[in-house]
């Protein structure tokens, strides 16, 4: 009588997939909600000019981001077609820059306050005077790190 058996038929249970897809679709809705696609949603036509010579912001949570253009269609009727500026999701008025920027301060801790910039997004059909105007309430409040932003030439190649 030997006390030693051969363990026979005996496997572990096969691991339950039932609970799979609902740990999947938590995920899915988890990643959705969390992700931030787009800061606004633009109202203004903007196609940025080509330039040579860029460089890239590094971050951009300490970037103002202000577009310069003129309205889509479905606002026509209600703004006309002059260019007019949107900070943020509206448009707004060259006295409306301090507030827009103090709301942006106030989000940015107070020693990376000297490192934002100020980003214009300028319609390249735009004339000038209301870019002089945007740029001289950026400089009365304070706000002197300004950047244009631009597309790359695709003609232009380096070498």
């Amino acid at each position: 009588m030997s006390k030693f058996t051969k363990k026979r038929g005996k496997t572990s249970p096969a691991i339950s997939t039932a609970s799979l897809p609902d740990i999947i679709f938590m995920l899915l809705f988890f990643f959705m909600v969390v992700t931030v696609l787009r800061d606004a949603e633009l109202k203004v036509k903007v196609s940025t000019p080509y330039a040579t010579e860029l460089t890239k912001l590094e971050e951009k949570s300490l970037v103002n981001y202000l577009y310069i253009g003129r309205p889509l269609q479905k606002y026509q009727a209600l703004y006309g077609t002059k260019p007019r500026m949107q900070l943020g999701d509206k448009f707004a008025n060259i006295q409306d820059i301090p507030l827009f920027l103090e709301r942006h301060k106030v989000k940015v801790p107070e020693s990376r306050h000297g490192q934002i910039t100020s980003s214009l997004r300028v319609d390249g059909e735009v004339t000038m005077g209301i870019v002089q105007d945007v740029k001289t309430q950026l400089r009365k409040s304070g706000q002197l790190k300004v950047n244009y932003s631009a597309k790359k030439d695709p003609n232009k190649s380096k070498i």
